[in-house]
């Protein structure tokens, strides 16, 4: 009776039309179910991030006004937005900033190749 059990094998009868039929719409089942919590899920996260975005909006107002009251007042006094980078040479920066490229006098001449 020991030999039995460990040698004969468990076997399934084969499975019929409505048991693959149950077990096919079983899964679709399973399947609708998954994409709906993850999708109650992702909803929920966007709105946390949402929530914690709005707080840390709310909590630096003060300090974003006190940031552009600065900025203007930079402005108006015509230190322009790159003042702390002047190197004290020449005209102050107006803050606009064009592309371009200035050849000075008194450059070294760039070498041949």
């Amino acid at each position: 009776m020991e030999r039995n059990r460990h040698t004969t094998h468990m076997r399934a009868a084969p499975a019929g039309p409505f048991a693959k039929l149950f077990a096919a719409l079983a899964g679709v089942v399973l399947l609708v179910l998954g994409l709906m919590f993850s999708v109650v899920i992702i909803a929920v996260a966007i709105a946390f991030g949402l929530i914690i975005w709005g707080w840390m909006w709310w909590k630096t107002r003060a300090l974003r006004q006190q940031m552009r009251e600065q900025m203007e007042a930079r402005m108006a006094a015509g230190e322009g937005a790159s003042a702390p980078y002047s190197d004290g040479e020449g005209p102050q920066s107006s803050g606009r900033v064009i592309e371009g490229e200035v050849i000075r006098a008194d450059d070294p001449p760039p070498p041949e190749r």
